[in-house]
C-alpha cells in the first residue's frame, strides 16, 4: 500500500525572534503582550525589569496558534534556558549596536567571547561550577502551558546547547580548540557538566503530555565542514545526543535536531546512531533543502529550508516564487515542513515572513 501523499503544508520554526513576533502581532492586531528579549539584557536591567515567565508563555502560545502552527516552540523557559540567560548576561560577551530594523533604540547585539571564556583550567572550572546560577521555573512553566494550550496543539522543547555552550559561552573558541589538544579531558568535563544539567531538565519535561518533541540545537559546522574532527563529536557530544533521543523516544516523543553549518560528515551518525527524527537548518550555499531531501529524506524528516539570506533580502514577490519552488520539490516526497532555513531573525521583514507562510497555505498538491 502506497503511503498517503501530504495534503497540506505544516509550518515549523526553531526560533522566531521576539521582535518579529511582536511586530507581526501588532500588525495583525493580536491580543498579546510584547515579549522582551531577555538574552540582550544587562545585569542591571535584569534587576529593574522583572520577567513574567507566564505572561511570556501566554503570548508565545497566542502567536504560534494565530499563525497556524501545530505546535508552540517554547523558548520562554525550557531546558538549558536558565544557564543560557545567566551566561548571556553575566559571562564574557561582546556587544555592538543592533542595527536590525525591528530592534528597539539603544538595543545591543550580543556575541560570545571568541578567544578565552570563563574556563581555561581545572581550577577555573571548579570555581565556575560553584556559582549560583539562575534557576527558572521549568516545571511550573510547562504546567501553565498544559493548562493554556489550545486543543490539538503540542509543544516542542527548545533545548539548550551542550557543544555550543562549552564552545562559545564557557571556554571560548580559541581556548577550547587549544584545550582539545592540550587537555581534552577538561573539554569533555565541561561538556559533560552542561549535558548532565540539560538531561535532568529534559527528564522533567518529557513527562508532560503536551510535549510532542525535544528540539535540540547544537551548531557543529561552518560553510565548508565541521568545526573539529568528527571524532571529537563522536566521543564527547553524540553519546549525549543519543541519550536525549532515547529519552524522547521512551516517552513517545520525537527528537528533532537543529545544526548550522556543513555537517554532512556526520549525517550518518545522526541518522543511524543518534536516531534523530528530523533535521533542521539549511543554507543554500552549503546544501539546499531539496538536495538534502533527495539524499536523506527517505530516512529522516526535513524541516524548514527557506534560506535566511533570501528571506531577509528578497523582494516579496521574488521570495514567494522561491518558497513555492521549495514546496514544489519537497512536499511531494513527504516528511517536510515549511519554515526558515535557520530562524526568523529580527532583520527579516515581517512582510516576508508572512509571505512565506501564505505560500504554504496556498500550496496545493
Amino acid at each position: 500500500m502506497d503511503e498517503a501523499k501530504p495534503r497540506k503544508v505544516h509550518f515549523v520554526e526553531y526560533q522566531v525572534d521576539f521582535e518579529v513576533m511582536n511586530a507581526v502581532a501588532e500588525r495583525l492586531r493580536m491580543d498579546m503582550k510584547p515579549i522582551p528579549n531577555v538574552l540582550r539584557y544587562r545585569p542591571d536591567e535584569l534587576q529593574s525589569q522583572p520577567i513574567d515567565i507566564f505572561e511570556m508563555a501566554r503570548s508565545t502560545i497566542k502567536f504560534y496558534y494565530s499563525m497556524g502552527y501545530d505546535y508552540v516552540q517554547n523558548f520562554v523557559c525550557s531546558p538549558g534556558t536558565g544557564l543560557l540567560v545567566h551566561l548571556s548576561i553575566f559571562g564574557k560577551r561582546r556587544l555592538a549596536d543592533d542595527t536590525a530594523p525591528l530592534t528597539e533604540p539603544g538595543s545591543k547585539r550580543v556575541w560570545a567571547e571568541e578567544r578565552e571564556g570563563l574556563v581555561s583550567s581545572w581550577e577555573e572550572f571548579e570555581k565556575f561550577k560553584s556559582q549560583q546560577f539562575l534557576e527558572l521555573p521549568i516545571k511550573e512553566t510547562f504546567e501553565f502551558i498544559s493548562k493554556n494550550l489550545p486543543e490539538g496543539m503540542k509543544v516542542s522543547v527548545a533545548g539548550g546547547t551542550i557543544w555550543e555552550m562549552a564552545l562559545e559561552r564557557i571556554m571560548g573558541y580559541v581556548n577550547l580548540f587549544k584545550k582539545l589538544r592540550e587537555d581534552p579531558d577538561l573539554v569533555k568535563a565541561v561538556i559533560d557538566w552542561v549535558a548532565e544539567r540539560l538531561y535532568k531538565e529534559y527528564k522533567v519535561i518529557v513527562e508532560f503530555d503536551c510535549v510532542g518533541a525535544i528540539f535540540h540545537a547544537d551548531d557543529l559546522g561552518y560553510k565548508k565542514g565541521t568545526m573539529v574532527n568528527p571524532d571529537v563529536y563522536r566521543e564527547m557530544v553524540f553519546p549525549w545526543f543519543k541519550k536525549y533521543a532515547q529519552l524522547a523516544h521512551q516517552h513517545g516523543k520525537m527528537y528533532w535536531y537543529h545544526a548550522c553549518g556543513n555537517i554532512e560528515a556526520v549525517i550518518e551518525d545522526l541518522i543511524e546512531d543518534v536516531k534523530i527524527d528530523a533535521l533542521h537548518s539549511f543554507q543554500d550555499e552549503i546544501m539546499p533543502v531539496w538536495r538534502f531531501q533527495e539524499k536523506y529524506g527517505d530516512r529522516v524528516a526535513v524541516l524548514g529550508g527557506v534560506d535566511v539570506d533570501k528571506l531577509a533580502r528578497y523582494e516579496t514577490g521574488q521570495l514567494r516564487a522561491y518558497v513555492k519552488s521549495i514546496l514544489d520539490k519537497c512536499m511531494p516526497r513527504g516528511k517536510y515542513a515549511l519554515g526558515s532555513g535557520n530562524s526568523v531573525t529580527n532583520y527579516v521583514p515581517p512582510e516576508n515572513y508572512l509571505a512565506m507562510l501564505e505560500e504554504g497555505l496556498k500550496w496545493k498538491p
